[in-house]
């Protein structure tokens, strides 16, 4: 009896333990994303910093802030800041003679359809003009536009259109992926689809003819949950850009060993499970990514990059990983749930796969003691908002 006692007042203090930590780092979740708000310029008066891949996850977070506290400043902090980058991202750089939404459209038309010209980035430096030669170390630092960091605000806006149950958010997306698809998009010789990695402002000339390696992966899955959480009474209809992707991942290379790729891969097949079945893909998908991400996973921690020290690593690209072993903690929950969904060879992949799992708390600690070194203070922003959904990871991958 005083054994099972014994047992029984550890387990109960473990539990307890268990509490603290994730209370401490929801906490630790939520200062950071209330210092990010204060100091872009978004609950305060300081210079605005909009730039759209950290933005797009804040919002993520911030949808999850809501959910998590049911305090309403979340979700107002959410939707000022899909006004914000609309009215900065989606007009021209103050330092640009020209003026305006970068779509042409008139003001009154341009407030109705913020995202028909697609976004800038937000890069510091203004965008390589088509005489300007090209430099490939600089043209890191030029605005223009990213096809993938546009998947992620369509994800954010499809986040905010299912939470609040306002379609009009959906409809934003829905003009943004048509927008990127007809100008990102392009035919080879032998009629076979491709992609441009990054295009100009005004999206008419590319500035990066190179193809994004997961570019076609990331609209495939953006496309079809747009496309599924579309009005039942609207005529959106993605089928014509869902089936161009489709081409353009058969076949396609993801193995990769970038931390933040190999996240991704893991992302997107969470986000691929919640979304099957459907008419636009299959458990086929699923298996792919996986295989491609264990792989990738194996090769990535066999070269030892998590020990360098902070100098030769860069913390956002690590918590992409963080958020996908988040993921997989998903995924082993979801198989759990819905054992149909899964074949036998996915399965074992997944518990392949949930081995590494504590790899992400190793790098959201790590990062943690060395938030002062000159590389995590280069990247602040995007850093914190990162580690953030790495605490709190549902916001962006729940559908």
């Amino acid at each position: 009896m005083l054994y099972k006692a014994f047992i029984n007042d550890l387990l109960v203090h473990k539990i307890e333990i268990g509490r603290k930590r994730m209370r401490e780092s929801f906490q630790l979740a939520e200062e950071m994303m209330e210092d990010f708000a204060f100091q872009t310029g978004l609950s305060s008066s300081k210079p605005k910093r909009r730039y759209l891949w950290t933005d797009a996850f804040a919002i993520c977070n911030f949808i999850e802030l809501y959910r998590l506290t049911g305090a309403n400043r979340y979700m107002n902090l959410a939707l000022d800041l899909v006004n914000q980058v609309h009215h900065t991202l989606g007009r021209h750089r103050e330092d640009d003679g020209r003026k305006g939404w970068i779509s042409g459209l008139s003001e009154e038309e341009g407030e109705r359809h913020p995202t028909k010209g697609g976004l800038r980035i937000g890069k510091k430096l203004n965008e390589r003009k088509p005489n300007e030669p090209f430099d490939e170390v600089l043209e890191w630092e030029r605005d223009g536009q990213y096809y993938h960091y546009l998947t992620k605000w369509m994800h954010a806006l499809n986040r905010v259109s299912r939470t609040t149950g306002n379609p009009v958010y959906n409809i934003w997306a829905v003009e943004l992926a048509k927008t990127a698809h007809s100008a990102f998009v392009y035919s080879i010789s032998s009629g076979k689809k491709r992609m441009y990695w990054k295009m100009s402002i005004d999206l008419s000339y590319p500035l990066v003819h190179a193809m994004g390696q997961h570019d076609p992966l990331d609209g495939l899955i953006a496309y079809v949950d747009l496309q599924l959480n579309a009005s039942k009474d609207s005529s959106i209809n993605l089928d014509h850009e869902i089936n161009e992707l489709i081409s353009m991942c058969e076949g396609m290379e993801l193995n990769t060993s970038d931390p933040l790729g190999i996240g991704e891969l893991l992302c997107n097949a969470y986000k691929a499970s919640q979304l099957i079945p459907n008419k636009y893909f299959n458990s086929q998908l699923v298996n792919n990514l996986l295989k491609c991400s264990e792989e990738s996973l194996e090769a990535y921690v066999l070269e030892d990059q998590l020990e360098l020290p902070a100098s030769y690593r860069l913390a956002f690209r690590e918590f992409g990983l963080s958020i996908g072993l988040r993921a997989v903690e998903r995924l082993k929950m979801l198989m759990g749930q819905r054992q149909n969904l899964f074949d036998k060879h996915s399965k074992s992949l997944i518990e392949d796969l949930f081995q590494y799992v504590p790899l992400a708390n190793k790098i959201q600690k790590f990062w943690l003691k060395n938030k002062g070194c000159e590389s995590w203070r280069k990247h602040h922003d995007i850093n914190m908002v990162m580690l953030a959904t790495s605490i709190i990871p549902d916001g962006y991958l729940k559908l």
